[in-house]
């Protein structure tokens, strides 16, 4: 990654507020994963000089990086204010059908990139073989695999996720993303965006979730995360436009999870404080 004056990009918040505790880049808990349906440069350099502090990795969703003009400039952008950058998982699953993963991995060295997405959302593979990608890869890039299906109609038992992440985890997946898709409809949820509650809580039964990246493109599911397993809960898929609206709800500064954060602060009032 291209290095960068870590102090430019410092939070520069007040500090008048009590706020739960948000620690600097690089991260290994609290990360947003943000992905970018492929805006231009000049959206990229306004999103970054505003959010940049809280976007941990940047994916370039499915296979976007691919026709976007510029893709050099864009990545060193990103990597330039102290963003990881990744290509979207479909890509890797079109490398995989067309037996091109040489190739693939010779062209992520050339673009200098250091994060790759493993998925088989979309396509049939068996998981030793998708484990043995994993275990390539993991020698020269961090790996985020990810783990369920973009068909909003397959149901994936419990024990198959966990045996998955657990063989991905141990294959050399830094992270493993639970797939929602962009839109919030598949994997973990159901296909009206609602939360599948049991399958989540029998996965956290054997898999520690600060190794998961839960895929949240939806308000309401940041919100049921940020409530349910606090704000230093992985979260992916945020939309570029939702990036600062996220940071708020980590911090409880927006009033979705104020309570979550701030109800046990004592609540007095200088107008009616009694002098002794």
């Amino acid at each position: 990654m291209t290095k960068v004056n870590q102090e430019k990009f410092a939070v520069n918040m007040p500090d008048f507020l009590e706020l739960p505790e948000r620690k600097s880049k690089p991260r290994n808990t609290g990360i947003t994963n943000v992905i970018d349906r492929g805006i231009g440069l000049r959206q990229a350099q306004d999103l970054l000089e505003i959010a940049a502090n809280f976007i941990d990795v940047i994916k370039l969703g499915w296979g976007t990086s691919y026709v976007t003009q510029n893709l050099s400039e864009k990545i060193s952008l990103y990597q330039s204010f102290g963003i990881n950058v990744c290509f979207g998982g479909t890509l890797f699953e079109v490398v995989v059908l067309q037996n091109k993963f040489d190739e693939f991995r010779k062209y992520l060295q050339k673009l200098n990139l250091n994060y790759v997405e493993v998925s088989t959302g979309s396509i049939n593979l068996p998981l030793d073989e998708k484990c043995r990608y994993i275990e390539a890869l993991a020698r020269d890039f961090v790996v985020l695999s990810e783990v369920g299906s973009k068909d909003p109609e397959q149901v994936i038992p419990p024990y198959i996720w966990i045996k998955n992440i657990k063989a991905e985890l141990a294959a050399g997946a830094w992270k493993v993303i639970a797939e929602a898709r962009e839109n919030g409809t598949a994997g973990i949820y159901r296909s009206n965006g609602e939360v599948r509650f049991g399958l989540i809580e029998e996965i956290l039964t054997q898999i520690d979730f600060n190794d998961l990246i839960f895929e949240t493109p939806k308000k309401a599911q940041q919100i049921w995360s940020i409530k349910k397993f606090g704000h230093l809960v992985n979260l992916g898929n945020i939309a570029v436009d939702d990036v600062i609206s996220l940071e708020t709800l980590r911090l409880g500064l927006r009033s979705d999870t104020l309570e979550t954060f701030h109800k046990n602060s004592q609540n007095k009032s200088m107008f009616n404080l009694i002098e002794n």
